[in-house]
């Protein structure tokens, strides 16, 4: 299997040069072949190659002596990468590529000849050399290929994709299965009646990022040194908002799927959420999204299941115990008595195990309880990874009782 491992590196003065005229040859590399490649297709109704197109390069080359520095595979590599973005445009997956520019992240990828001669130094291929890092982890199997990136903050990481030679292991359904209703006030509701409270990092941090972008707003000419140490400044307090919320999401999914063997969730259309303005920045600041990507990648890793329910099946309007629909409740109200059992529910913890339940009937019978159709309103581009491919209902499912 693939695994990719991500690293600090601590690069020199002279090394964090190099690294930034190699970002700004990798990145004219990529706007140039974008641009040639949008202007053949609409003069010719015909794409170009990636091969075509690193034909190129040497062509460039001679025209502008400072592409020369920048290390040869990797202006190579970032056509092959334009020419997936390619791909997977149509394919569905993804829009139109799009032009990239100074600010923000940069990357540059190395396709081979890095070495990682040590847990402190991972040597790079062309005048960067030997970089100091810090592996915090056992690196096993083969290195694949080598990602380097700077990010806003002024952070450099080395993301290291290892081949460990192991078969990904077939997926069994044989354990405990466990079903996850996320929200706002709890991060995540279990059937088992646990509950996971939410962090609100960004609240945590509100008051010195408030501060930040205060000075960053008063420094007007954006020429001035003082006003890229007030932009620094900033983009520190976002990394580290970003990073508290990805350690949270990370030890959560482990602690999940290390004690699950199926975990099953409801797909969330997040983009559709975030059109409420009074819940935008909370819904967007829990990462439910990254949150089943983890969940998803670290299942298949163990040979675990990991589903989702459509987004319409009514989890949180089923009574768990008599599968019969309940009055629409307002969604204030967190615990509610059912009408045809008289049990009192848990409001999150019913939507969890109606939604663990309607997992375990996909798995068996391989149908959904989800509007007709399957997939009602489709994405722009494509279905998300994650989502189970939708079927027709059954009759008499929850979702056709009156």
């Amino acid at each position: 299997m693939l695994k990719a491992v991500k690293v600090r590196i601590y690069p020199t003065d002279s090394q964090q040069s190099h690294l930034a005229q190699a970002f700004g040859n990798v990145r004219w590399v990529w706007n140039q072949s974008l641009a040639v490649m949008s202007l053949t297709y609409k003069e010719t109704g015909k794409g170009l190659s990636a091969y075509d197109m690193k034909k190129l390069i040497p062509v460039w080359k001679v025209e502008n002596e400072w592409l020369k520095e920048c290390y040869s595979q990797c202006l190579q590599q970032s056509v092959l990468n334009l020419s997936q973005a390619f791909i997977n445009f149509f394919d569905g997956r993804t829009g139109y590529p799009t032009f990239k520019n100074r600010h923000g992240r940069q990357s540059i990828h190395y396709p081979q000849n890095v070495k990682v001669l040590s847990d402190k130094e991972i040597k790079f291929p062309g005048k960067l050399g030997t970089v100091a890092s810090k592996v915090h982890r056992e690196l096993v199997g083969t290195l694949r290929t080598v990602t380097l990136s700077r990010m806003t903050d002024g952070r450099y990481y080395a993301s290291l994709l290892m081949e460990d030679g192991i078969e990904k292991p077939e997926a069994s359904s044989e354990g405990k299965a466990i079903g996850i209703d996320l929200g706002l006030t709890d991060f995540a509701v279990t059937s088992d009646g646990s509950k996971y409270q939410n962090p609100r990092h960004l609240k945590k941090h509100e008051r010195n990022l408030k501060r930040k972008q205060r000075k960053l707003s008063r420094k007007k000419d954006k020429t001035t040194s003082n006003r890229r140490k007030a932009k620094k400044a900033l983009a520190r307090v976002h990394s580290k908002i970003s990073r508290v919320r990805e350690d949270y999401l990370h030890k959560l999914s482990r602690k999940i799927v290390n004690e699950n063997q199926v975990v099953v969730m409801e797909h969330l259309a997040v983009k559709n959420m975030v059109q409420n303005h009074t819940l935008a920045k909370a819904i967007s600041d829990v990462g439910w999204g990254t949150f089943c990507t983890m969940l998803k990648y670290k299942a298949e890793q163990e040979g675990k299941i990991y589903l989702e329910v459509g987004r319409f099946f009514p989890s949180s309007h089923l009574c768990s115990n008599t599968l019969l629909r309940v009055p629409k409740m307002d969604l204030s109200i967190r615990m509610f008595d059912c009408p045809h059992c008289g049990q009192r529910h848990d409001r999150d913890t019913n939507a969890a195990i109606n939604i663990r339940n309607e997992g375990l009937r996909i798995l068996s019978l391989g149908t959904s309880d989800t509007a007709l159709g399957g997939s009602v309103r489709p994405k722009r581009y494509g279905r998300k990874s994650t989502t189970v491919a939708a079927t027709p209902d059954e009759l008499g499912s929850p979702c056709s009782i009156a």
